[in-house]
């Protein structure tokens, strides 16, 4: 006999990942093929569900929560909601979007708190490793199968976040990446913080939806500004009413109680 928990690991493999699919099958009481079953045995990842007493609680808010996340490393890192941080930004920064997103974090990092980002090259890179030369820990939320590192460039970042601090995804094995899955998974690196903090953002930043389903979750949207007339989505979202920030101290001011 397989308990629920079981299952619904077994279901989350079988279907990739797919919300809608395991919803259906768990719903319907539909037990999945042993095979899974052994899948899910032979995981060189952990798996923790949603009915697990150590699932992030704060992430079952969020729009369609995960049923299982898959992880390496350790998940108490994001266990205190109030010292997590949400930091996103371009994927074609310029040096002073790396300078101000190293200062910033760092300035966070130091003062200890984790600092969550999507592993994409450009603001999210330089943010998990501005966390790490500070000496914070860093988690990492992946759009594709949590043993796929993408991008390929971050073969030693994915490596360190296995051993020494936190990756996961919502995604098994070697699911590979596709272009809806990163939407997707920017619910969770909003879900996982009550602070976004953006450092630089075009106007068709893929930030922009992480910063909208953090303002629907009456989460905390920080927006460093920057030069008129580079069609900056920071720029945008300070008019609209983000906090404007420009440094770490800034960040902490802003932070509401909870």
């Amino acid at each position: 006999m397989h308990d629920a928990r079981d299952i619904l690991i077994a279901l989350a493999i079988k279907h990739k990942g797919n919300w809608n699919s395991i919803y259906r099958d768990a719903s319907r009481n539909e037990i999945p093929e042993e095979y899974y079953f052994e899948e899910a045995r032979n995981m060189s990842c952990q798996a923790v569900t949603m009915i697990d007493p150590h699932y992030p609680h704060f992430l079952k808010a969020v729009f369609k929560a995960p049923f299982v996340l898959f992880y390496y490393g350790d998940l108490s890192i994001i266990s205190d909601y109030q010292h997590n941080i949400s930091v996103v930004g371009s994927r074609l920064n310029s040096e002073y979007g790396e300078r101000i997103t190293k200062e910033i974090v760092g300035g966070l990092a130091e003062k200890g708190y984790s600092i969550i980002s999507g592993m994409a090259i450009g603001i999210d890179t330089i943010a998990h490793w501005a966390c790490i030369n500070a000496g914070s820990k860093t988690c990492a939320i992946l759009g594709c199968g949590i043993d796929f590192c993408y991008p390929s460039s971050n073969e030693d970042l994915y490596k360190l976040l296995k051993q020494n601090h936190l990756v996961i995804s919502e995604y098994p094995g070697t699911t590979t990446p596709s272009p809806e899955y990163f939407p997707i998974r920017n619910r969770l690196i909003a879900g996982l913080s009550k602070t976004l903090v953006l450092t630089e953002a075009g106007y068709k930043s893929g930030s922009l939806i992480t910063a909208s389903l953090a303002l629907r979750g009456n989460s905390d949207v920080m927006c460093v500004p920057t030069q008129a007339g580079n069609e900056s989505a920071c720029n945008r979202l300070i008019m609209c009413g983000a906090y404007l920030v420009e440094s770490a101290e800034d960040v902490l001011n802003q932070m509401q109680p909870f």
